[in-house]
C-alpha cells in the first residue's frame, strides 16, 4: 500500500514556473512507476510525465515537452515536476500517481496507476 500526496499547485499568470511536489508513505518501492496526470474540467485525466524510480528513464506528453521535467529524490521519497513556460493550457488539477510492474507500453496509461494524491489546483491567466 502506498499514499500519496501533491502539492505546490498556484494561480500564476503565462510564462511563470511552478514546482509540484509527491511525497509518497507507506511501503519501500524501488521497482516502482510514478507519474503526473492531469484534469482540466469538463475533460478526461490526461497524462504528463512519468518516471521510474528505480531506474533513470522519463517519459513526457508532447504537449509538455521541453518545459517540464520530472525528478525524484529516492532518500526523501519524493517526485516532481517542474514546469516552466506555463500556458493557460496548462491550467489543471494536478495528480501524482504510482503503480507497479508497468510496462513501457502501457507507462502513460491512468488505468495502469493503483495509488493516487488528492489532487493540486495549477491555474494559469492568459
Amino acid at each position: 500500500q502506498v499514499q500519496l500526496a501533491e502539492s505546490g499547485g498556484a494561480l500564476v499568470q503565462a510564462g511563470s514556473s511552478l514546482r509540484l511536489s509527491c511525497t509518497a508513505s507507506g511501503t519501500t518501492f524501488g521497482s516502482q512507476a510514478m507519474g503526473w496526470f492531469r484534469q482540466a474540467p469538463a475533460k478526461e485525466r490526461e497524462f504528463v510525465a512519468a518516471l521510474r524510480w528505480g531506474g533513470d528513464s522519463t517519459y513526457y506528453s508532447d504537449s509538455v515537452k521541453g518545459r517540464f521535467i520530472i525528478s525524484k529524490d529516492n532518500a526523501k521519497s519524493t517526485m516532481y515536476l517542474q514546469m516552466n513556460s506555463l500556458k493557460p493550457e496548462d491550467t489543471a488539477v494536478y495528480y501524482c500517481a504510482a503503480g507497479a510492474y508497468i510496462f513501457e507500453s502501457t507507462i502513460k496509461k491512468s488505468q495502469m496507476y493503483r495509488y493516487w494524491g488528492q489532487g493540486t489546483q495549477v491555474t494559469v491567466s492568459s
